[in-house]
């Protein structure tokens, strides 16, 4: 008996030995994470002429904060280290390289801007560091065959171009199209997204293309062009000094077409409040997210939830500027990412878990729509709904919209 007992508590002991070792050997970090702290890095232009955007970096400072106090995500605190690029591209390098050699991050996690992600890319991908939620949709970023350490949070500009192709296609199938786009990744990328989702009947319905560089004084000589055309739908992608110049022109000119105006330019304070409410009314744009201040969301538990964050974690923030929304949810994604990882913490599985997301719903998601990324899709979001400027706030209508065409 005395035997059998023996063995039974020997047998117990080499099972516990056994799981322990277990539960020691799954445990796996990279240069950045330990078993307290995972260490991520960042570059916000928290000075200069895009310093508006300085808030993104001050919200998830202020979101990982309240992560830290709720006792960190699977036991670990986030170190986010944050370091000011004054958005340009040469100082997003010295910054990358500094966080990388340096601080010995884990990851680098939502760089900001096109230009300040395309500087980086090919030094992180070569040093196989994560590029984490690039604040960009250019199409650039969304290349996991080229690119795998990168993958990019914004709507892609291609699938967003897809999208409205299907909203023209559904309602305005005999549109004679005027587009006006800016001379570079985004502006092209919207081209291309038209054109793939109109397919073979892109070059019967686009009557004119016309571009203007960002150096631009303005555009209203294009918008004089695309009238001249004959146009009746203007498709208009660029940005929202440049969108602003574009209605009034359009206005000036008595010009009626059906304007869709992209997603960067949609900002009512940044666009259409400069523009001329009056003059914007009947604008269509499209949408993934909540308007804060929209009072259809007043009590929605999402924002609700960000409301009271903002009030402990960041009361002099603006709780109702949609860049401090945008970076909430970005916050919030990555924290499902970090989540999932478990405690394998290696770079490898990092990017396998962000390309591993099944149906999360950020809390600005709009109803309907959930993030879903693959191994060979990187697009985070790619759904959206259609909206009009009423000449007070965007209404949002119809279905939401897939782009359901090719990822690259």
């Amino acid at each position: 008996m005395n035997n059998r007992r023996a063995f039974i508590a020997a047998t117990a002991a080499l099972a516990f030995a056994f799981s322990a070792s277990q539960a020691l050997a799954q445990k796996k970090y990279d240069t950045g994470a330990s078993d307290t702290e995972i260490k991520i890095g960042q570059t916000v232009p928290f000075s200069g002429a895009y310093s508006v955007y300085a808030n993104i970096g001050k919200t998830q400072a202020a979101y990982f904060k309240m992560i830290n106090d709720q006792g960190g995500i699977n036991g670990r605190k986030i170190n986010l280290i944050q370091y000011d690029d004054v958005y340009s591209p040469p100082k997003t390098v010295e910054q990358v390289r500094k966080l990388v050699e340096g601080d010995e991050v884990l990851f680098t996690f939502q760089i900001i801007g096109t230009a300040a992600n395309a500087a980086v890319q090919k030094y992180l991908n070569g040093k196989k560091i994560p590029q984490l939620l690039a604040s960009t949709g250019a199409a650039r970023f969304n290349d996991p065959q080229n690119y795998p350490w990168t993958i990019a949070y914004n709507p892609n500009y291609v699938s967003e171009g897809r999208i409205y192709a299907k909203y023209i296609l559904a309602n305005h199938p005999n549109a004679k199209i005027g587009v006006l786009y800016q001379n570079d990744d985004m502006g092209r990328d919207y081209l291309a997204g038209l054109k793939s989702g109109l397919g073979d009947k892109a070059a019967k319905m686009i009557v004119g293309e016309v571009s203007y560089e960002v150096t631009d004084p303005t555009v209203d000589s294009q918008v004089v062009k695309l009238k001249s055309l004959g146009a009746d739908l203007f498709y208009d992608a660029s940005t929202p000094k440049f969108a602003a110049q574009a209605i009034k022109k359009v206005a000036e000119l008595g010009w009626t077409p059906v304007h869709i105006l992209d997603i960067n330019a949609s900002p009512i304070s940044a666009t259409l409040k400069p523009a001329g409410l009056d003059i914007s009314k009947g604008i269509i744009s499209t949408q993934y997210g909540k308007e804060p201040s929209d009072p259809q969301w007043k009590d929605d538990p999402g924002v609700k939830a960000f409301f009271a964050f903002m009030d402990k974690y960041f009361p002099e923030g603006d709780k109702l500027n949609t860049v401090n929304t945008y970076a909430y949810s970005v916050a919030e994604l990555l924290t499902q990412v970090l989540k999932q990882c478990g405690d394998d913490l290696s770079r490898e599985n990092v990017m396998k878990q962000v390309a591993n997301i099944k149906d999360f719903t950020p809390s600005f998601a709009l109803p309907g729509i959930k993030i879903n990324t693959g191994p060979n899709d990187y697009r985070v979001n790619k759904q959206m709904q259609m909206m009009k400027f009423n000449g007070e706030r965007w209404e949002l209508f119809g279905p939401i919209i897939e782009d359901n065409g090719p990822a690259g």
